[in-house]
């Protein structure tokens, strides 16, 4: 069974960072990446077209765009199901960035937009976050910081190396993701958000075992919401995912300085070369990159 959707490239490119740790490298002609799930073979092209292959094709799918029942046989996605005035709430939403890169954090930002702050935000200009310039970003993150109740979580090699060794890719989103949600709700008590939206990343019966599971408190629960695109369905989620990529590109800022390198986002060839170079300089790698990528045994080739 296959399901074939047509997406701009911008969101390609985000959905090749998700699924990283899992390409394959005999992709057909045409195609930019090829990555394979438990059920699913996923497949994008330059001209935009996405494959999704497998038993159940539409668990991948939908993630990245609402799935007919006429095509799936299933539930479209979570945003269909949230409430038609939900733009208008006061809501805490949450994003990450960082997930696909080979240098650099995992970085998780939460942040609430209360009704009486939706026009002020609306007016920064971020309601699409995905297209604007990094530029643009360190100029309204500030304005973000200073107005609105927020919490980051910004996991650094070091510390994520440590936490991947018990934990993998997924439950360290759902376990930043929560926390940095619980710092808000605590920021903002004894008020509580008419609704959480989360930017998805996983189905939220595996978000809350994985939660359960690594018994993190407390675990946000009540009126919480899962979307992809989530930016689009709340100016909070937006918001989150411009503070998100500004920090990251601090950290980033940061690392290159201490490696006298222009580290750069992503885990393509050009990051094996890079970290060959911070390898042949005896210089602790884990400091810099998170180790589990793929990328790490292929700048070991390259250093032999």
């Amino acid at each position: 069974m296959q399901i074939v959707i047509q997406l701009p490239q911008v969101q390609i490119k985000k959905i090749q960072q998700y699924y990283q740790t899992k390409i394959v490298t005999n992709g057909p002609a045409g195609s930019i990446f090829r990555a394979k799930t438990a059920n699913t073979t996923i497949t994008a092209y330059r001209s935009g077209k996405v494959l999704f292959q497998g038993n159940q094709p539409e668990i991948e799918a939908q993630k990245w765009q609402k799935i007919p029942k006429s095509t799936s046989g299933r539930k479209t996605s979570h945003a269909a199901q949230l409430p038609s005035d939900f733009q208008s709430w006061s809501v805490i939403g949450s994003d990450e960035v960082g997930a696909g890169a080979y240098f650099g954090p995992l970085t998780t930002a939460a942040v609430y937009v209360s009704h009486a702050n939706l026009d002020w935000v609306k007016d920064l200009g971020i309601a699409d976050s995905k297209t604007l310039t990094d530029d643009k970003m360190r100029a309204i993150a500030p304005q973000i910081i200073e107005r609105l109740p927020h919490h980051v979580v910004n996991l650094m090699p070091d510390q994520y190396n440590k936490l991947q060794k018990k934990y993998n890719v997924v439950a360290l989103k759902a376990l930043s993701h929560n926390f940095a949600l619980s710092q808000v709700v605590e920021k903002i008590n004894p008020d509580y958000p008419q609704g959480i939206l989360i930017d998805q990343f996983v189905q939220s019966k595996n978000y809350f075992a994985y939660l359960e599971k690594a018994q993190q408190k407390p675990i946000i629960r009540r009126n919480v919401f899962f979307s992809t695109k989530g930016e689009q369905h709340h100016l909070s989620v937006a918001a989150a995912s411009v503070l998100a990529r500004v920090i990251e590109l601090d950290a980033m800022d940061q690392l290159s300085q201490e490696a006298s390198l222009s580290l750069t986002i992503g885990a393509g060839s050009n990051v094996d070369q890079l970290a060959a170079r911070l390898l042949s300089r005896k210089m602790d790698l884990g400091h810099f990159a998170k180790l589990h990528f793929a990328n790490t045994q292929k700048a070991l080739k390259l250093l032999k």
